[in-house]
């Protein structure tokens, strides 16, 4: 097996911060929806709509934000790993 060197960088995954970041950004609606006991209620209504429907509806616009935000982060850490530094 070669030494890792500056002529012979690592080639496994690396873990980052910022890929931590992405990967609880992507995970976080996943456990939000898989534990249903945490919104399986009616009250509090929102314009009538009983908290569950109206919890999973919110969690649709959060998820999407949290995806678009771990894509950015991606981007950023790719360009990082390349060497640009430009935003």
């Amino acid at each position: 097996m070669p030494e890792e060197t500056e002529a012979n960088p690592p080639t496994g995954p690396t873990v980052t911060p910022m890929r931590v970041v992405i990967g609880l950004c992507l995970i976080a609606p996943f456990v939000a929806m898989l534990w249903v006991g945490s919104y399986a209620k009616v009250d509090p209504t929102f314009i009538g709509i009983p908290f569950f429907y109206w919890y999973q509806m919110l969690w649709v616009l959060i998820s999407t934000a949290l995806t678009m935000i771990a894509y950015k982060l991606w981007q950023r850490d790719q360009r990082a790993r390349k060497g640009g530094a430009s935003a």
